[in-house]
């Protein structure tokens, strides 16, 4: 983010309508600037290197490099942006691929202008956006399909630390899970940094796919 606040966005998408599409809905916003395009994912991982921005927006199936192999190449880098993958419903299986090569999270095509806005907004303050809709259909998903053994915590989880998972995986709001469980928002951010901490989680997306790994969301 710049001095001023201004969130900056590169978007890489192998069509220009939906580049186009993107760049008028981010750029209308008030802190949000679409400082480069990408036509495919190498363009993606230069511009994230030669631009510098806070956010890239990925497609996942771009022509050459996919959004899997770019989010990977862009993240490993030395103060890496925030990437968020954007894909359709039936492509779920790439953007499980991309969360795991460390994106911070996903958005489907049809999710309308203010998902879009709110992803990046939360890609940029280091979070990531978990819309319920998709959460449940896809890493449910997942679940029972490329799960490998999941790795146990450091510490047991406490059982409060447990409701605040499984309400986080269900696709809720800090603030919502503050109301679904009676409890203070910083309480609420405590458990999360304790969570995040017992289960070596980079991000709410990792602690989300732990749930599902695990059987907590079943």
């Amino acid at each position: 983010m710049t001095a001023s606040g201004t969130i900056r966005v590169v978007v890489a998408d192998d069509q220009e309508i939906v580049r186009t599409g993107l760049r008028m809905i981010l750029d209308a916003q008030s802190g949000i600037e679409v400082v480069g395009e990408a036509a495919d994912g190498s363009a993606a991982v230069e511009s994230a290197r030669r631009l510098r921005p806070d956010v890239c927006l990925l497609d996942i199936r771009m022509p050459g490099l996919d959004g899997i192999e770019a989010t990977r190449r862009i993240v490993a880098a030395e103060q890496p942006p925030a990437v968020v993958v954007i894909t359709t419903f039936d492509l779920d299986e790439y953007v499980y691929g991309a969360l795991r090569a460390g994106a911070k999270g996903f958005l489907l095509k049809d999710a309308g202008p203010d998902l879009l806005v709110q992803a990046v907004h939360a890609a940029s303050d280091g979070d990531a956006l978990i819309a319920p809709r998709v959460t449940a259909r896809l890493l449910a998903a997942f679940s029972a399909t490329e799960r490998s053994s999941p790795p146990q915590p450091l510490e047991p989880l406490t059982a409060r630390e447990e409701e605040v998972l499984v309400t986080l995986a269900r696709g809720r709001t800090n603030a919502e899970i503050a109301e679904n469980l009676h409890i203070s928002l910083s309480t609420v951010k405590t458990h999360l940094a304790s969570l995040m901490a017992k289960l070596g989680a980079r991000n709410r997306v990792e602690m989300v796919m732990w749930a599902y790994d695990t059987g907590r969301m079943r």
